[in-house]
């Protein structure tokens, strides 16, 4: 199994950046695809990013957005760490929730109920 953290959270002003961490110790993190999801009070879980299974043959991933993050945010991973990120700029007072990282050992999708691992949550919060 896979066990999740993430990290990097806080309070920042609109406009600034902040970049989340996702730690991973278990199974090796290279097998499984990455999702970040945020759940704001009174909201559902919402898709924010995603990043495809990096396999030992593959040379290059895949990544996915959420039309309300295109543009802002960059998710990565690095294998050797056994670590993902989401690097967020031009953050907005609508991007205020607890963000998730999770994974899963399939192709890549947006649904929350698709990953299997999930994180605690990191609080981001962004003033105005």
């Amino acid at each position: 199994q896979v066990q999740l953290v993430e990290s990097g959270g806080g309070l920042v002003q609109a406009g600034d950046s902040l970049r989340l961490s996702c730690a991973a110790s278990g199974y090796s993190f290279s097998s499984y695809a990455i999702g970040w999801f945020r759940q704001a009070p009174g909201k559902e879980r919402e898709f924010v990013a995603a990043i495809s299974v990096a396999a030992i043959s593959r040379l290059s991933v895949s990544t996915y957005y959420a039309d309300s993050v295109k543009g802002r945010f960059t998710i990565s991973r690095d294998n050797a760490k056994n670590a993902g990120y989401l690097q967020m700029n031009s953050l907005k007072p609508e991007d205020t929730a607890v963000y998730y990282c999770a994974a899963r050992s399939r192709l890549v999708t947006s649904t929350p109920s698709d990953y299997n691992y999930w994180g605690r949550g990191t609080q981001v919060t962004v003033s105005s």
